[in-house]
């Protein structure tokens, strides 16, 4: 596939510190709204996420930002000054520098929890539709479903993640040849796991402050900041066409997606049945085509 052509890259200034961001596309058209992405995490970069980089070559600006404290952005280390609230001021910088009055909003995983946030904090820069890849409404759900698709491992892998995140281990070479076999059950399927994933993961293991501080020890054991986490009852305030990604092996369940789609007014739920949480890696063709047809509906339809 050919190399798609930056149209810039470069850093916003925020807080006192550089965020990263790059825009894409080509042959831009007026008609096509920009999608900007959210990545995962708490914690991660954008780099996973490069195979929506080809939704530029359709004519439509792609937007990627590394949030602060993660990959090409600043490394600020304060475990403080990690919150929710951050995040959302740090969105709304991009929105605001990049001059994005209207355009769509994709977030995968933690990242489609902060979209859901912003959407709800009713921005002046609005989103004109939500794309809410893998995600989830509440923390105590997601521990809940993860520790049932735990159950399910092998015993000899469950005994190791006990034992070893039992005693707070979750650092040494044990844990994480046994977290491996989770991911490649329910985090990725693909075999071999990309560059752009496996840069990710590089990324995150060099600077796992914001994970820790947000999230905490393992996908298993929610210390951080989110431990709390609950936008469930407020869904309904959600009044964006909106569309829901999910893989049937995902850590982002059938029921924590059907808990989105019911509380979603109108919200259109795609299951990608061989894939696990990265169907933008695992089936990206047909994730690319599923997601084209929904931006480009919403706009026909003149959201």
């Amino acid at each position: 596939m050919a190399a798609v052509p930056y149209l810039e890259k470069g850093f916003i200034p925020f807080r006192g510190h550089k965020v990263w961001y790059k825009t894409l596309g080509d042959n831009v058209s007026e008609n096509r709204l920009p999608l900007l992405c959210l990545h995962g995490g708490p914690g991660a970069t954008h780099d996973y996420l490069e195979p929506i980089e080809a939704l530029a070559k359709t004519g439509r600006r792609v937007i990627f930002y590394d949030q602060l404290g993660n990959g090409n952005s600043d490394h600020p280390h304060a475990p403080s000054m990690w919150s929710l609230d951050l995040f959302l001021e740090e969105l709304q910088t991009i929105c605001r520098s990049l001059q994005l009055n209207r355009f769509h909003l994709l977030g995968q995983s933690w990242g489609g929890m902060l979209a859901m946030e912003y959407a709800l904090t009713n921005p002046s820069r609005r989103p004109v539709s939500l794309i809410l890849a893998n995600s989830l409404s509440n923390t105590a759900q997601w521990i809940e479903e993860a520790n049932r698709l735990c159950s399910e491992l092998p015993s000899y892998v469950r005994q190791i993640l006990d034992k070893q995140e039992g005693a707070g281990n979750t650092g040494n070479a044990s844990h994480e040849r046994a977290m491996m076999f989770f991911y490649r059950r329910h985090l990725c399927r693909k075999e071999p796991w990309p560059e752009c994933l496996l840069r990710t993961f590089r990324k995150m293991a060099e600077n796992p402050e914001v994970y820790k501080v947000m999230w905490g020890s393992s996908e298993f054991h929610v210390t951080g900041k989110l431990k709390n986490w609950d936008i469930w009852q407020r869904l309904h305030e959600i009044q964006l066409p909106t569309l829901l990604m999910s893989g049937r092996y995902d850590e982002s369940t059938p029921a924590i997606n059907e808990l989105l789609h019911k509380g979603i007014p109108g919200s259109k739920w795609v299951i990608f049945e061989h894939s696990s949480h990265m169907p933008h890696i695992e089936e990206t063709e047909r994730f690319l085509q599923v997601l084209d047809e929904f931006l480009r509906e919403t706009e026909s339809e003149g959201a």
